[in-house]
């Protein structure tokens, strides 16, 4: 198992339901390093993750493995990436920003 596949999964055992009450938003990763992709659809208080690319993502965020996990842990934030340069954004930047509450460390 790769390092982002663990990652993703530790991400969506964070997911806080009631956070999510009445959402429907698709958040895409691409993890370069990895040429990994993974999806994580939120609707109505509840999360699926899958893997693979999806085309209907809201917000996609492209970073590599050591970046996700920094993320997922805490140890560093979304923006803080983003301002480094090891972040980026596809879609609505918005929708990314929902992720540390739906998600939180």
């Amino acid at each position: 198992m790769s390092t982002s596949d663990t990652t993703m999964q530790a991400l969506a055992a964070r997911f806080d339901s009631a956070a999510a009450a009445g959402l429907d938003l698709t958040f895409g990763f691409n993890v370069t390093d990895e040429d990994k992709q993974f999806s994580l659809t939120v609707k109505d208080g509840t999360c699926s993750l899958q893997e693979g690319a999806n085309a209907d993502a809201n917000a996609t965020l492209v970073l590599d493995a050591d970046t996700l996990k920094s993320i997922q842990s805490g140890t560093s934030d979304g923006t803080q990436e983003f301002t480094a340069g090891r972040l980026r954004i596809e879609g609505d930047p918005i929708v990314a920003q929902k992720l540390g509450t739906l998600f939180p460390a």
